[in-house]
């Protein structure tokens, strides 16, 4: 499913139109990823959390030369399905 699919699903569900249903998705999104992009934490209860983790700097390795690298720390968005969330999908 991609966007515009979600965007038809939650048109239907909801009994709107595509365009509120495309603002109200699109809404969504992008205040997930400013929040979480400002290192604040959304948790969905049910649904599940989205957060920003910090990845601390390690070794690797370049793979085609074997050459030790050092990867610079970062930070990355994450996800965590609650309860829910997690039941739901073992149980189709």
């Amino acid at each position: 499913m991609n966007k515009s699919d979600l965007i038809k699903a939650v048109a239907a569900k909801a009994e709107i139109t595509n365009k509120d249903a495309e603002k109200a998705v699109t809404a969504l999104l992008d205040t997930i990823v400013e929040q979480v992009a400002d290192g604040q934490e959304i948790r969905i209860v049910g649904f599940g959390t989205f957060e920003r983790r910090e990845r601390k700097e390690r070794m690797g390795s370049n793979p085609r030369s074997n050459e030790k690298i050092t990867i610079p720390a970062s930070k990355v968005p994450a996800f965590k399905a609650g309860k829910a969330f997690k039941d739901a999908v073992a149980n189709k």
